[in-house]
């Protein structure tokens, strides 16, 4: 996919969210009963792990957020030398960590996501047929935090299967993990699809949630 394809799928999948949220803004319940209060916020993008088939679920200390798109900001793996020579900073002025790094779909290099996702109310899509509330409780006494989707949706339900990630750190202690590993010809990922892995590297897949409103308090 080009540039230009990929700038006019993101401006078509903005139009389609404005659309859903002013719907959800109407229609999510809180879970006493009452009316939820949300504020619609711009896109934003979480980095999720969990069962797809599940409605809630812990580990959530483990999940991201990035709060603009990270794939715009991104760097294509032939660029990586020049990410090098300038001391690991990207052109957005994010920091390249070489131990722990992250590729999307399309073979960028990505900025690491805010680990961990504060708790709280997110509206969520997978820009396909549902929109649920999301909340994220505070951590635990072990530093454990729950997840729970409403309205019966599963995490499969909300995940942006066209938007994929993961994250590579070395495979064993001083083993080399590099973006230079990384196979251009395997990208971009089909939608739903495993990111490939890349030699020396343990790879973690996440699922991409489409954040489009937070909760306020009363």
């Amino acid at each position: 996919m080009s540039n230009r394809e990929r700038l006019i799928h993101r401006v078509c999948l903005a139009t389609v969210l404005l659309v859903i949220i002013t719907a959800a803004a109407q229609a999510v319940q809180a879970a006493d009963g009452g009316q939820a209060k949300f504020r619609r916020i711009s896109t934003q993008y979480i980095a999720a792990l969990g069962d797809p088939k599940s409605t809630s679920g812990n580990g959530a200390q483990l999940w991201g957020l990035w709060p603009v798109d990270p794939g715009p900001r991104g760097v294509k793996l032939n660029r990586y030398d020049s990410l090098k020579g300038a001391g690991g900073v990207a052109p957005a002025r994010w920091m390249f960590d070489e131990a722990d790094w992250w590729l999307e779909e399309h073979g960028l290099i990505m900025e690491q996501p805010t680990v961990p996702l504060p708790p709280g109310k997110y509206v969520v899509t997978g820009a396909r047929k549902v929109t649920a509330v999301l909340t994220i409780h505070p951590a635990d006494g072990h530093g454990d935090r729950r997840w729970e989707l409403d309205r019966g949706a599963t995490l499969y339900d909300v995940t942006h299967l066209a938007c994929r990630s993961a994250r590579y750190t070395p495979s064993t202690a001083g083993s080399s993990c590099s973006p230079a590993n990384a196979k251009q010809t395997a990208f971009p990922v089909a939608p739903g699809g495993a990111m490939p892995p890349v030699e020396g590297c343990a790879k973690q897949d996440y699922a991409v949630l489409i954040v489009i409103g937070v909760g306020v308090e009363n």
